[in-house]
């Protein structure tokens, strides 16, 4: 016979709270939150709305060009991170690296504020297991728009990090510390932004340390949105190349202009191992623009192009449809 649970709703609260600043708090079990049922979870959430309403505080704070450039360049630098790092290096390995590189660039991407790279790089390699299928866990095809976009990054279910899924990667200690402590980069580059705010505005520029600072957080907000837009949207609206995916992933252009490449998302589930996400030179990724540069700097190395039985079978693919409306 089962002993009825007496935990009381603060004592999950508070959990919570603590996992704001440690992702690897669960003493619950991290088992236990992956059965949780498909639902936001109002505590998580919390950080979430917390972000969105600070962008009101730009009414007290006011516009510079200064705090609007730093805005628009923090959104494509941190854009770069998670489309060219966390997506095209811990997810798919598709080039290669450093250990101190490596270092170097999941530190940059957490500046992004989109959580550790080994819970970035688990996540989405479980998608690619799972995409459009029940089990995927931001499927707008199963799910809808809001779900996908941000309700499912709130549930308690998609919260924990499955180390055993990314042992290549959580061999390094390093990165399992950034990855359990993902808020640490963001609340010292906030301290950083705040204080180059206030020096610029000593120094008689015009703007200042809250200034600065609610424009980071704009670009902050802007960008989980911008990301956002791959999940919920790159699977409805778009067209195909490749029929053979399994799911409804999609190109898009104004998608790619978003997320520097990434929009040429049914490319990428068909062939997910290559550093391009662009398959041919007309479709602009300017991620990769820049792993090459790092290429020639000798950053990274072993980039990895897309085979020719894929082009094979996107012309196959196009000479069939012609066929049919022929």
């Amino acid at each position: 016979m089962s002993t009825p649970s007496t935990e009381r709703p603060a004592d999950g609260f508070a959990r919570s709270l603590i996992r704001w600043f440690d992702a690897d708090h669960i003493p619950e079990g991290a088992e236990a939150l992956r059965n949780t049922p498909k639902r936001v979870d109002w505590p998580r959430s919390i950080p979430f709305i917390i972000l969105h309403l600070l962008c009101f505080a730009v009414i007290w704070v006011g516009a510079s060009p200064i705090a609007v450039w730093t805005a628009v360049g923090m959104y494509f630098f941190r854009m770069f991170a998670i489309t060219g790092f966390l997506h095209r290096y811990f997810s798919h390995k598709t080039y290669s690296t450093s250990r101190a590189f490596q270092f170097v660039m999941a530190v940059w991407a957490a500046l992004a504020v989109q959580r550790g790279a080994l819970w970035w790089a688990c996540t989405h390699r479980h998608h690619h297991k799972h995409s459009d299928e029940e089990d995927d866990k931001h499927s707008p095809v199963v799910d809808g728009f809001w779900w996908s976009h941000i309700g499912w990054i709130t549930a308690k279910r998609n919260f924990p990090t499955d180390y055993s899924k990314i042992s290549d990667l959580a061999k390094y200690p390093e990165l399992v510390f950034l990855n359990r402590f993902d808020v640490l980069i963001p609340l010292l580059a906030g301290g950083l932004l705040y204080g180059i705010g206030a020096l610029l505005g000593a120094s008689g520029y015009d703007t200042n340390g809250p200034q600065l600072l609610v424009w980071g957080i704009i670009s902050t907000v802007v960008l989980f949105h911008g990301t956002g837009c791959i999940n919920s949207l790159a699977h409805v609206f778009g067209t195909k190349r490749f029929n053979t995916t399994g799911d409804e992933s999609r190109n898009s252009l104004i998608l790619t202009l978003i997320t520097l490449g990434e929009g040429w998302h049914n490319n990428h589930h068909r062939y997910q191992a290559t550093t391009k996400q662009g398959f041919y030179w007309w479709e602009f990724d300017p991620t990769y623009y820049g792993l090459k540069i790092m290429s020639w700097m000798g950053l990274i190395w072993g980039l990895k192009g897309v085979p020719a039985s894929i082009y094979e079978e996107a012309e196959r693919t196009k000479a069939e449809a012609s066929s049919s409306r022929a």
